[in-house]
């Protein structure tokens, strides 16, 4: 194998790019804007241009190179082809993403894997997971993202749209709709937005019971800080959305029995408040050869994305 790889994470707004040896270390980490005008016509021509700047300015030579690995934010097939628009890479159409990134690139290897499964992959390869073969991660941010890897693999589907666990409905009855176009996601319970949007209509439907919350624009940082000081409004929301998310990781576990799941995103920086009744109301809800199935936060934060698509290559 040779001696190096690329790994980038693919945003709306920006690309994280990493340098790695093949064996896992990180050797430098930027950013690349994300030009999503003209349908996204120059997200590919300046990724590669990225690349290349960083090999003549390391001295490295495509020999050198094992390859570059990408996460995107929308379904993949086959390692290689982005079937849909992706979501906010200003209507990017169907393409092969892994021939085209290659052709820039002067023939060097490239392989495409979603950005949540990739994120899941580099946590179970250089992360909290690191030594198991199957891990389910769930990335609470702006949306639910999530990952499914089992023996090493990640699981994505005969449509790309394997890990879609933000949207696994939980909620039948939901009249609003998700983002998805669904209803009852949950993502719409789970995510940052839809903690926010539940502690709204729970006060809206308890009037007269103080809250710290009440009258003010609040985060869903400020809603996990509320119940940890012991609002018990606060408490109230954060024990109903760790129902719905423990619900959720009880079913997935009923399929894919993993070793560990992983929470990730901003959310999860939430810490014991979230964690402890999330992992008592899994237990409520989880079959039960699977009840002890630990729930640990990620570690590796923003860069879980680069290590993973670093590890779509090496790991190949």
């Amino acid at each position: 194998m040779k001696e190096y790889a690329f790994g980038i994470d693919l945003g709306g707004t920006t690309a994280k790019v990493g340098l790695f040896t093949t064996s896992g270390q990180l050797v430098e980490k930027w950013e690349v804007p994300t030009d999503t005008s003209e349908q996204g016509v120059r997200i590919l021509p300046n990724l590669a241009a990225a690349v290349q700047a960083k090999m003549q300015e390391k001295g490295l030579t495509s020999d050198q190179v094992e390859g570059v690995g990408i996460g995107v934010p929308g379904p993949v097939q086959e390692s290689s082809v982005v079937p849909i628009v992706c979501a906010n890479l200003g209507g990017w159409g169907q393409q092969d993403v892994a021939a085209n990134l290659s052709a820039l690139l002067g023939g060097i290897r490239v392989m495409v894997g979603n950005d949540a499964n990739v994120a899941a992959l580099g946590e179970i390869w250089m992360g909290a997971a690191k030594g198991c073969r199957s891990a389910v991660m769930v990335t609470l941010g702006t949306g639910v993202g999530g990952g499914v890897i089992v023996n090493g693999k990640v699981i994505d589907g005969a449509h790309g749209a394997g890990g879609e666990i933000g949207h696994i409905t939980v909620n039948p009855h939901e009249t609003a709709t998700c983002g998805c176009g669904k209803h009852g996601c949950l993502e719409q319970y789970s995510s940052a937005t839809g903690v926010v949007r539940c502690m709204k209509l729970l006060l809206e439907a308890n009037p007269d019971q103080p809250c710290v919350l009440r009258g003010r624009d609040f985060a869903a940082k400020d809603v996990f800080d509320a119940a940890r000081a012991g609002d018990a409004l606060a408490a109230r929301e954060v024990d109903e959305m760790a129902n719905v998310l423990g619900l959720a990781l009880a079913t997935i576990a009923a399929t894919a029995d993993p070793e560990v799941f992983l929470v990730g995103g901003g959310v999860a920086r939430a810490g014991e408040v979230l964690f402890k009744p999330l992992a008592e109301h899994y237990k409520t809800y989880a079959f039960k050869s699977c009840r002890e199935t630990p729930i640990k936060q990620a570690s590796l934060g923003n860069d879980a994305g680069i290590y993973g698509a670093v590890r779509l290559i090496v790991g190949a």
